[in-house]
C-alpha cells in the first residue's frame, strides 16, 4: 500500500496545477505497479527531451502542449507546461542533433529548429539546456545517498558507482514526471538492501586503458546472470573516470546493470565485504583474455578497408581527452572526402575553444560537435556514409542496426588515423 505525505497528497488533487496534478499521478500509477511503500524525493534529473526521434510518431506539425501532456505526462487531458519542482536540478541529457551544426551532420534545417522549440518550452519550465550524457563533467554530481533519476544508462551507472548515489533505469516519462514532482517510487537502487553485490567477476584480462575497460564493460555485461548485482575483483591498473565511463557504457549495453562495484575503487565497496552487506555470492565469472577478444569481435567488423565516416566520442568526450586528441592529430590533415567527427558537451567545447583544441582538431578537417552522436541522430545522419570506424563500443555495436555498411571499432588513436589515412587497418 502507497504511504503518501500531506505534501503529495496535495500535489495529487492539484494543489500546484494541473500539471502537476498529471505528473503525480503517474508517479503513483508506476509506484503501485512496482509494488512501492512510499516515494523518495528526487533532486537532481537528466532529461531525454525535446523533438526526439520517438516522436515521430506524431505530425511535424503537432502542437507540443498536446505531445507533452500525452507522450511526458500519460494524459489524455491537454494541460500547460508545468513548472520543474524547485527542489530538483534539471537538465536536459543527449540531443538528437547539433543545434549549431546541422549541416555538418546532414540533418534538416527544420528538424533542428523544431527541436530547438521544443527544448526553449522545456527550459521555461526550468530545465537547464545541457546536452549531455556526461553530465558529471559539467557539474551535475550527485552525493551519496542523493536521489536522483536520469534518461541516460551509462550516467545511472556510473551515479550509482562512483558516486554511491541512488537511481533506477526508469525510462523518460517517469525521469519528467520526477522532476516535475520532485518525488519518484522507492524502489529499486533507491533502497540500500537492493544494492548489495552477489555476482563477483574476475579481471583475468588486460585491463590498462580505456579502450580495455570498454570492451571489459560490454563482457561483464553479455556474461553475468541477469537480475544481479556485480563486484569486481582483480589485479589491475585502477580505472579513472574516462575508463569507468566507457565501462558503464557498455555494461548498459549488454545488460540491464544500473550498479557496479569495484573492490577499492567506488565507495560502496571499500572491501568485498563491504560490497556485498547482507547478501552472498551466488554467481561468478571470470572475464578472460578469450572472453575479451570474443567480445572486440562481435563489437566490430574484422576486416581492413577504406572508410570515409569516422565518430569519436560515445559518450561524450572530457577536455584532457580533447587535449591528446589534438596533440596526436599533430598538424596533419584529414582526407579528403572523408568526415572526422569529435563529440563533446557545450562548456567542454567552450574550454577547447580557449585551449586551442578544437583550432587543432578543425584545421585538420575534423569537426567538435556538442550535444549529440550518430547513434542518436540516427539513419538521416549517416546514411550516405560508405564504411565507419568508432570509439566506442556503445556506439559502434548500436549503430550496425541502423546501418548496412561495414562499422569498424577500435581505440581514438586508430580512429584518427583512419581518418587520416582513409583506411582501416585493423587492430
Amino acid at each position: 500500500m502507497l504511504k503518501l505525505t500531506e505534501y503529495e497528497k496535495g500535489l495529487l488533487a492539484g494543489s500546484e496545477g494541473n500539471g502537476k496534478k498529471k505528473a503525480m499521478e503517474f508517479i503513483v500509477r508506476y509506484a503501485n505497479v512496482l509494488g512501492a511503500e512510499e516515494l523518495c524525493d528526487v533532486s537532481r534529473a537528466t532529461l531525454f527531451i525535446g523533438a526526439q526521434h520517438y516522436l515521430d510518431c506524431y505530425p511535424v506539425n503537432e502542437n507540443y502542449k498536446k505531445i507533452f501532456s500525452e507522450f511526458y505526462l500519460c494524459s489524455d487531458e491537454e494541460v500547460d507546461f508545468p513548472d520543474i519542482s524547485e527542489s530538483c536540478k534539471a537538465q536536459t541529457c543527449a540531443a538528437s542533433c547539433d543545434f549549431r551544426n546541422c549541416e555538418k551532420t546532414h540533418m534538416s534545417n527544420e528538424y533542428q529548429k523544431r527541436n530547438l522549440s521544443y527544448i526553449n518550452i522545456t527550459k521555461n519550465m526550468g530545465v537547464k539546456i545541457v546536452e549531455s550524457c556526461t553530465p558529471y563533467y559539467v557539474g551535475w554530481i550527485p552525493m551519496m545517498g542523493e536521489h536522483f533519476v536520469s534518461t541516460e544508462s551509462s550516467n545511472v551507472v556510473i551515479s550509482n558507482s562512483i558516486f554511491g548515489a541512488m537511481g533506477n533505469s526508469d525510462g523518460v516519462e517517469n525521469a519528467v514526471c520526477s522532476a516535475i514532482t520532485g518525488r519518484t517510487p522507492k524502489w529499486g537502487m533507491h533502497i540500500k538492501e537492493n544494492r548489495y553485490a552477489d555476482c563477483l567477476v574476475n579481471i583475468k584480462c588486460r585491463a590498462e586503458n580505456m579502450f580495455d575497460w570498454d570492451v571489459i564493460g560490454f563482457t561483464v555485461g553479455r556474461l553475468m546472470p541477469k537480475h544481479v548485482v556485480p563486484v569486481i575483483v582483480g589485479d589491475f591498473k585502477r580505472p579513472d573516470i574516462n575508463s569507468f565511463r566507457q565501462f558503464a557504457s557498455t555494461i548498459s549495453v549488454t545488460s540491464a546493470a544500473e550498479i557496479c562495484h569495484i573492490v577499492g575503487v567506488t565507495p560502496e565497496a571499500q572491501s568485498l565485504e563491504m560490497a556485498v552487506g547482507n547478501k552472498q555470492i551466488l554467481h561468478e565469472i571470470d572475464i578472460t583474455e578469450e572472453e575479451y577478444e570474443k567480445s572486440v569481435r562481435m563489437i566490430g567488423c574484422e576486416d581492413n578497408g577504406a572508410v570515409d565516416y569516422i565518430s569519436i566520442g560515445c559518450p561524450h568526450l572530457a577536455l584532457d581527452e580533447l587535449k591528446v586528441i589534438s596533440e596526436y592529430i599533430g598538424g596533419r590533415k584529414v582526407k579528403g572526402g572523408v568526415e572526422l567527427l569529435i563529440w563533446t558537451d557545450y562548456a567542454t567545447k567552450e574550454m577547447a575553444d580557449v585551449n586551442g583544441y578544437t583550432e587543432a582538431i578543425e584545421n585538420a578537417g575534423g569537426y567538435l560537435l556538442t550535444g549529440s552522436c550518430p547513434i542518436v541522430m540516427r539513419e538521416e545522419s549517416h546514411k550516405h556514409a560508405k564504411a565507419m570506424a568508432m570509439f566506442g563500443a556503445k556506439q559502434a555495436f548500436g549503430i550496425q542496426h541502423q546501418t548496412k555498411v561495414p562499422v569498424y571499432y577500435g581505440d581514438i588513436f586508430q580512429c584518427i588515423d583512419a581518418a587520416i589515412s582513409g583506411k582501416w587497418e585493423g587492430r
